[in-house]
This record gives C-alpha cells, structure tokens and sequence, in this order.
C-alpha cells in the first residue's frame, strides 16, 4: 500500500472521529461544564451571601453583647447603691438601738441610785434611832416617833 493513500484514510477515520466527537461526546461533555460553572457561581454567590449574612449576624452579635454588657454593668451599680443604702440603713438603727440601749441603761443607773439612797436613808434612820437610844439609855417607840422618822428621811 502506498502511503499517500493510507494518510489519506487515516485524515478520513480522523476527520469521521473528530465528526463523531462533535455530534456525539462534545454536547454533553460542555453541558457537564456548563453546569458545574453555573454550580460554582451559585456556590460562590451564597458564599458571599452567607459572608455577608455572617458578617450582620456578628455585628448583631456585638450590639447584643455590648447592650448586656451595658444592663449588667447598670444592674451591677444598681445593686451596690441598694447595698450602700440598706448598710447605711443598718448602721442607723445601729446607732438609734445603741442610744436606746444607752438610755435604758442610764434610766436602770439611775433607779438603783434612787433605791440605793432609800435604802441608805433607812439604814441611816435606823442607825439615827439605834444612836439615840444608845444616848438616852432608853428605849423609844418607833411609833410614837414614826413622823420624827419620816422627816429625818425626806431630809436624808
């Protein structure tokens, strides 16, 4: 055989399989292509949907941090005036239950002060009366003398 005549067959079998190719294999071979970049763009495109959707979400994220930040630190300072007040409150009564307790202590001092001296004013009539009768070497009668008695006590 001649080889003109088989590269002139081998230019047919190439142009019949580069014919074939293009009718049959290329369409869905660029089809498949096709669809896979029209899947990576509407990838790309929710990407950046969702890049952007994040990005809101994390600035929403930081309002909401900085707003809970700002109330607890409000509710924090709202607690330590309540608790300054009620300290403050608790040492007025404090002081007012002292001056009471002080009060009822002068009041208590000051009643057995009082029975004290009755007391010592009694003992004081009665050594008065046991002196007396010591100097007069007789007996008194405490009855008849009962008004005797009664103003050396109120003098007493």
């Amino acid at each position: 055989m001649n080889i003109n005549a088989t590269l002139f067959a081998q230019a047919i079998v190439f142009a019949i399989l580069v014919l074939f190719t293009m009718k049959f294999v290329w369409p869905p071979i660029a089809k498949a292509l096709d669809e896979r970049a029209l899947k990576i763009s509407e990838g790309l495109a929710a990407s950046e949907k969702a890049k952007s959707e994040l990005a809101v979400a994390n600035k929403r994220v930081e309002e909401e941090l900085s707003k809970s930040r700002n109330e607890s630190a409000t509710r924090l300072a709202d607690a330590e005036r309540r608790a300054q007040t009620v300290i403050e409150e608790a040492k007025a009564r404090a002081t007012d239950e002292a001056a009471k307790i002080v009060a009822s202590a002068r009041q208590e001092a000051e009643q057995q002060v009082v029975k004290a001296r009755e007391a010592l004013r009694e003992q004081v009539a009665a050594l008065a009366v046991k002196g007396a009768e010591q100097i007069l070497k007789r007996e008194i009668n405490p009855g008849v003398h009962a008004e005797l008695l009664a103003r050396l006590k109120t003098e007493l």
